[in-house]
């Protein structure tokens, strides 16, 4: 662990690297191999915010690695940031890190990053040409606003819908969370736009019937051939249906990760960031061949 702080900050960012070496840690924290995929990001954005004079502490008090430790924990614990546990650094300057971090896009900058090294390793072009696009409608906790809810009235489910995009590996490329009343079409139309800006290579799109007719024209204008993959009506019970499964593999990752097993963020884009945060678990794991200790290991 590399101690960047000096002064009182850098005494205590040392007595940390101290206090991790004397306890065990836990199941979520990261590992040196995994830490060295996201050190570079995280030390050039406290950097940039030093040189600006945008120090969160001055100087910096806590480890990035420490705050990034306790961000993992509670996204695969789902605790609330006041019961982080006292290893971690205070939870106020753990969530602050967090708010800054996802205003600044970095979370959105490591996935982008991790997911082409993923396919790179993969024996893949490290930008995508196709995508599956998919939304996951979910419960929300009390502390959200009900301006923020809606009624999903296909799933009988209150509260807000998730929008994913992924590649054919089902690495996440875009996300937008929305109240679960917004149709899957109102939410692919912008997702859509996204994933044309940030990734140009892609030229195709799967999805079910629920982005059909103004998705697919929106699709055509930006250079990408939307195809509803349909299930048989004959078919009875599950069935993976061509492409789609992908995505829906990806929903089954996230919610090894119990923050998002309902949404308890206040803000939207908060929860698009655990989201986010959630696949730089897997996919820093995923590049370390590190497995993901779940129930079925114990």
């Amino acid at each position: 662990m590399t101690n960047i702080s000096e002064g009182l900050g850098g005494r205590r960012a040392t007595r940390y690297v101290q206090d991790m070496a004397e306890q065990r840690p836990y199941p979520s924290d990261l590992s040196d191999a995994r830490w060295k995929l996201l050190e570079p990001v995280l030390t050039a954005w406290r950097t940039e915010r030093r040189g600006k004079g945008l120090d969160i502490g001055r100087p910096p008090e806590h480890d990035l690695r420490a705050i990034m430790n306790a961000i993992l924990y509670v996204d695969r614990t789902g605790i609330p940031w006041r019961y982080l546990p006292h290893e971690y650094p205070p939870w106020q300057t753990v969530y602050g890190y967090f708010a800054h971090w996802q205003t600044d896009g970095i979370f959105i900058q490591l996935s982008a990053l991790l997911r082409r090294l993923a396919r790179t390793t993969e024996g893949r072009d490290p930008e995508p040409t196709a995508c599956i696009i998919d939304a996951q409608s979910v419960k929300t906790s009390a502390n959200v606003p009900a301006t923020g809810q809606g009624y999903d009235a296909g799933k009988k489910i209150a509260g807000r819908k998730r929008s994913i995009v992924t590649d054919t590996l089902g690495l996440l490329l875009a996300v937008l969370v929305t109240a679960a009343g917004v149709s899957d079409g109102a939410a692919g139309l912008p997702l859509l736009t996204q994933v044309a800006a940030d990734n140009p290579t892609i030229t195709k799109a799967w999805a079910d019937s629920g982005y059909r007719t103004t998705v697919i024209e929106h699709g055509a204008a930006l250079g990408i051939d939307v195809e509803v993959v349909r299930r048989d009506p004959a078919t009875r019970g599950f069935t993976p249906l061509p492409r789609r499964w992908v995505v829906e593999r990806t929903f089954g990752w996230l919610m090894l990760h119990r923050r998002l097993t309902r949404d308890y963020e206040a803000l939207p884009t908060r929860s698009e960031a655990m989201i986010h945060t959630a696949m730089i678990d897997l996919m820093t794991r995923r590049l370390t061949r590190e497995s993901t200790p779940t129930w079925r290991n114990t």
